[in-house]
């Protein structure tokens, strides 16, 4: 399934011998897919402000790129050029690994190759089912929420009621609010990504991330709410910023059953920021912000990291000063904002850009109003906060910077674990 339009996932048959053995597949986050707004990563209220939709397409037929499509996709683009050279470079990873599993089904015969991903898909929900032993039989829940959707609605909640019994897991997050105006919304396969990224760091290390392992957890998501969205909701943030809190209201769940596994919550927002620039040289870039994770019953926990579902690290300093009009003029942990415990929570990151040309400017960021929380009488982490020449600003925006402007962002700190005493 999609998770916001940046992502594009290009999708190639395997054959041997004639016969369809699967597929590859490959998904890269683009920084333009052709929003109005840099990054595209507008604050938007429809699917279509956030980009070209792509419905299924054929992109090569017979070994041949349909120019027409593929100059169709280009031409909406900020920076074809850049788009250009992304698409080819998916097209590539997906006829190496045709060539590989080729390769493989040759050596091994075509019986043996299916016979062998069966086996896999086996291992992995004997290794899930061990994982999920180790959960003591009960319905645990948890609630928490979005702090706003950039249009006006705060305070959005997120509930679950998880239920373990039987050798599996029913998720359910009935009781959680519709889908809004703004661009929180998740499609279902993000809810599923998040649920199922909880459970993968409970099961053994070894466990192969595939379906196999996926076959105990059930997930409901009732149709039409913010976390299985109906078209045209807008779900730039979905991905980036309320995977994050299902995340969150899945471990403080699980926390009632493993309370000396689970951590306190993490910053619980990538801190998404986009800027560019148009005319002649039009530019655009996208980055996210690390933060502070929780502490748990082992140990404290960790400063200024990316966690959970972001996927990304932090972009150097040097390369955005190399290939933007940006200057990043503060760089570092944001000292207290880890909330306090027995083992307390990491620190967040402090990051000041100053841009010397005019830029369109989009934040997209969570834990602004409602803090991480911490666990066993441990502290709550410090919300984050947005800042334009020491002016606060909103959560979710689009700004205009002028040359000489000050965009500051200072991340959330990690709630604690047990009383500080």
């Amino acid at each position: 399934g999609g998770t916001h339009l940046p992502d594009v996932t290009l999708i190639a048959p395997l054959f041997a011998e004639g016969q369809l053995l699967g597929f590859a597949a490959n998904r890269a986050h683009h920084a333009d897919i052709g929003a109005k707004a840099p990054g595209s990563m507008p604050v938007s209220r429809a699917l279509e402000e956030e980009g070209i939709v792509i419905p299924p397409t054929k992109l090569i037929a017979e070994g041949r790129l349909d120019e027409e499509v593929f100059n169709g996709i280009k031409a909406r683009l900020r920076a074809p050029e850049i788009g250009h050279a992304d698409l080819f470079a998916q097209i590539s990873g997906n006829q190496r690994g045709e060539g590989l599993a080729g390769e493989l089904a040759a050596t091994m015969g075509l019986g043996a190759f299916r016979q062998g991903l069966a086996e896999v898909h086996d291992y992995a929900h004997r290794l899930a089912l061990a994982g999920l032993k180790t959960i003591p039989q009960g319905v645990y829940s948890f609630a928490d929420v979005m702090d706003d959707d950039g249009q006006g609605n705060v305070n959005i909640p997120i509930k679950v009621a998880l239920t373990v019994a039987n050798g599996g897991a029913k998720v359910d997050f009935s009781g959680t609010a519709a889908q809004v105006d703004g661009n929180i919304n998740c499609p279902k396969s993000v809810t599923a990504a998040a649920v199922y990224y909880c459970f993968h760091c409970l099961m053994p290390p070894e466990t192969p991330p595939c379906a196999g392992s996926l076959r105990p957890i059930e997930i409901i998501a009732p149709a039409g709410s913010l976390l299985n969205a109906a078209y045209p909701a807008a779900v730039a943030a979905g991905n980036v910023e309320t995977s994050m809190r299902i995340v969150d209201v899945v471990a403080g769940a699980l926390a009632e059953a493993l309370p000396d596994k689970i951590p306190a919550a993490s910053q619980g927002s990538m801190n998404n920021i986009a800027f560019g620039g148009g005319g002649d040289g039009a530019w655009d870039y996208y980055e996210t912000i690390g933060g502070g994770t929780g502490g748990n019953a082992a140990f404290p926990g960790l400063d200024a990291v990316h966690s959970h579902m972001t996927n990304t690290l932090n972009t150097p300093i040097e390369a955005l000063e190399m290939n933007h009009p940006v200057r990043v003029t503060r760089y570092g942990i944001r000292r207290g904002s880890g909330g306090a415990g027995r083992h307390p929570g990491g620190n967040g990151i402090v990051r000041e850009y100053l841009f010397k040309e005019d830029a369109q400017v989009t934040l997209l960021t969570e834990r602004r109003r409602v803090a991480p929380w911490g666990l066993a009488s441990g502290a709550n982490g410090a919300p984050g906060a947005n800042r334009l020449n020491d002016r606060p600003i909103d959560a979710k925006v689009s700004l205009q910077a002028k040359p000489g402007d000050r965009l500051l962002v200072e991340t959330p700190g990690g709630g604690g674990w047990g009383s500080p005493a």
